[in-house]
This record gives C-alpha cells, structure tokens and sequence, in this order.
C-alpha cells in the first residue's frame, strides 16, 4: 500500500504520532511531506498553496490512502491537485481550534483556522479523533459556529462529520526502563538526588511553557504546598520559546530550593530518565486533547495529579483528579494539593493509572489502526467505533 502522509505543523505531538505510526507499519510504502510546527496562523492556511507549488510531482504520485493532520487545507489542496480528490482520505485530529483559551495573544476572535478544519472534515472519508472530548468539543464547536451564519446548511452538517468519525488516541511507546542508559556521547544532566529516610515527595511538570499549560496554576500550586509545609523537590520539563510567561521566572526565582531541574531535558533520554525518577506527573494544562507527556510518566510509574477538566476524567477516571476552578486560582490550588497528599500516602497501594497508559501503548493499539489504514470508502460512511 502507498501511503500519503501530510503534517502541516509538525509540533512535537504530531511528529511523535507521525514516526510512531511509520515505523509500525514498514511493509508499507510511506511518503511523507511536514511544514514545521511555528507561525500557527500562516502555517494552517498557507499549507495547501506551499505544497501545491512546491511538492506537486510529489502529490501527483499514484497514492492508495492519504492521511492529513487536521491542520492541513485539504479542501484547498485536493482544489489544487485533482489527482488527491479521488485517493480515500483520513483526516488526524490532534486538536481543534475551537475551544483553545482565550489570551491577549488571540484575544481577536479568529475565523479562518475554523473554517479550514471543517472545510478538511467536509473533504475527508474518515475523521479521526485522539480522545472523546476532543470530538466532543469539536461537535458543538462546529454546531455553534454554523448557528451564527445568516442562512442554515442544506443538510446537518455535525451528523454528517459524525457518521464519519471515530476515536482513536495516538499510541504510546512502550517504554523499558531497564535500558534507559544514556549513550556515551550524550552531556551529562544532574540526576534526581539520591533517596534517603524521609525524602522529599519527588514533582514533575512536563509542558510546553506557554500560558495554555497554566504556568499560574501550577505557581498557585507550589505556594501551597509551601505554605502548608510539605517538603518537595520540583523538576520543571518541557518545551520553552522566545516569548514565555512570566510566572516561570517567577517560579525559578521564588522556588529555587525546590528546584532539581529547570527547562528543555539534555536529550529524549534524560527526559524519561526524570520522569522514571519522579513520584507524580502534576498537570495544570488550560488546554489539552490527550496529554502524552502525562501518559508516558504514568507509564515510567509516576502518580498523575490532573485537573477534572478536559480529557483527564476521560482517560483516567476521578481518582486522579482535582476540582477544576480556574477562574479562581487559590481554590483550585487548595484541591490540588489535597489530592497530591493523599495520594501520597496511598503511594504503597500500587498506581492504577499505569493500567490505563499501558492500555494504550502501540501492542495494544496496532490492531486498531491496522483496521483504519485498510477501511474502505463507501458512499454512505456507516459511524465507525475500534
């Protein structure tokens, strides 16, 4: 089978789902066109018109199966090469843009990454989603959306999608922890300190460091934990930009004794080795359809501390999380640090969402997106479930 791969904005998430699916599937004949994952607004709408005049011959190939991320301009880009309306067509959403928070950033209501992902939608045979919320949210977005238009649609555009569409969660890598050495030319990273009689509860937070992730969340958090004596070591991962909130200088400078580590890990290894090494993933995310970066420190043993917000309930049930409140910091924090205590004096009972991040590692996952990959289009898509 040759397969057609488009990833339009190949942030970290997209490209891990895009080389973990590739290298399941070698007896496949994979060709493979990414933008890189910056500029959003002229990446989602200017995608089509790159490709069309820059990789033509590439997309004019005779093609079995194409698979588009959701930020890709198919409706455009099948306008301008003719050859790609007539391959069948799966649409990956890793996220839609209809419920990213609000900021001074985007403050400014923006249409056009909308209307491009339900374009996409319309153009695609099969839609495919990382978690229910993320269909969900994507449903009632579209609905909304098209309630605001001066003249209703001919027919139910969200049934349409719905018949189409299914949920799928980009698969983890099975991680061994027993081989996680670091090569011999790899800089060396200070590792968490040893463990002695009474040690420090062991906290990570791994997100891109932007305001979605909820940096003043995770600041509220740490005060109280501070606040209420208890004794922690922080290490602060993830993904950091020219531009950051200013709650991470603040945390540096206010938490500096807690701190083990303080930004981008050396290396994909180190980075596991720092989750493998903590007792608890905490989320704060404003913003978040699966949280992979949860998912493999559950997987590396880590007890998840999360929101009842987003997808978290979703995938690991209410054990694991605290009251959401954003919109008032300090009540949210006092939850969440009700949560972290007691689920660390419960640490010796075993960590059940390690069950549910294993449920989803690529032995488990492979047979279900070995069905995807061979679907067949049919005039009237019956609603499909894995």
């Amino acid at each position: 089978m040759r397969i057609l791969l488009l990833s339009a904005y190949d942030a970290k998430s997209h490209q891990y789902w895009r080389e973990g699916l590739v290298a399941q599937f070698p007896n496949y004949e994979w060709t493979q066109l990414v933008l890189p994952g910056r500029y959003f607004s002229w990446r989602i709408r200017g995608n089509s018109m790159q490709w069309a005049l820059g990789e033509r011959s590439t997309l004019e190939q005779p093609y079995d199966l194409v698979i588009a991320t959701s930020m890709v301009d198919l409706a455009s880009l099948k306008g301008f090469v003719a050859n790609l309306a007539n391959i069948p067509t799966i649409l990956y959403f890793h996220e839609n843009q209809f419920v990213y928070p609000p900021s001074q950033a985007n403050a400014k209501h923006h249409l056009d990454p909308k209307m491009v992902s339900l374009y996409a939608a319309l153009a695609a045979d099969r839609l495919v989603f990382n978690s229910q919320y993320n269909q969900q949210s994507f449903s009632t977005g579209v609905e909304d959306l098209l309630n605001q238009l001066p003249e209703k649609m001919p027919v139910n555009v969200v049934e349409l999608l719905g018949r189409k569409s299914c949920v799928l969660p980009v698969p983890i890598a099975s991680l061994d922890t027993t081989s996680m050495t670091l090569k011999n030319n790899e800089p060396q990273q200070t590792p968490w300190p040893e463990r002695e009689d009474g040690s420090p509860l062991r906290l990570v937070w791994a997100a891109r460091w932007e305001y979605d992730k909820g940096p003043q969340q995770l600041q509220a958090i740490l005060q109280e934990l501070r606040k209420r004596g208890v004794d922690f070591q922080l290490c602060v991962l993830g993904q950091k930009f020219r531009q950051q909130p200013i709650e991470f200088n603040q945390i540096k400078a206010e938490f500096a004794t807690n701190l083990v580590q303080f930004g981008y890990a050396a290396s994909r290894q180190h980075y596991l080795n720092w989750l493998e090494g903590a007792d608890m993933i905490l989320s704060t995310a404003l913003h978040e359809f699966q949280g992979l970066a949860v998912l493999e420190a559950v997987q590396l043993g880590c007890i998840p501390i999360l929101p009842n917000r987003l997808v978290y309930a979703e995938i690991f049930g209410l054990k694991y999380v605290y009251e959401s409140t954003p919109e008032d910091r300090q009540k949210e924090s006092i939850a969440a640090v009700n949560l972290i205590q007691k689920l660390a004096l419960g640490q010796k009972q075993g960590n059940l969402a390690k069950t549910v991040a294993q449920s989803l590692a690529w032995p488990t996952m492979k047979h279900k997106y070995h069905q995807l990959l061979n679907f067949k289009v049919s005039k009237a898509p019956e609603r499909i479930t894995f």
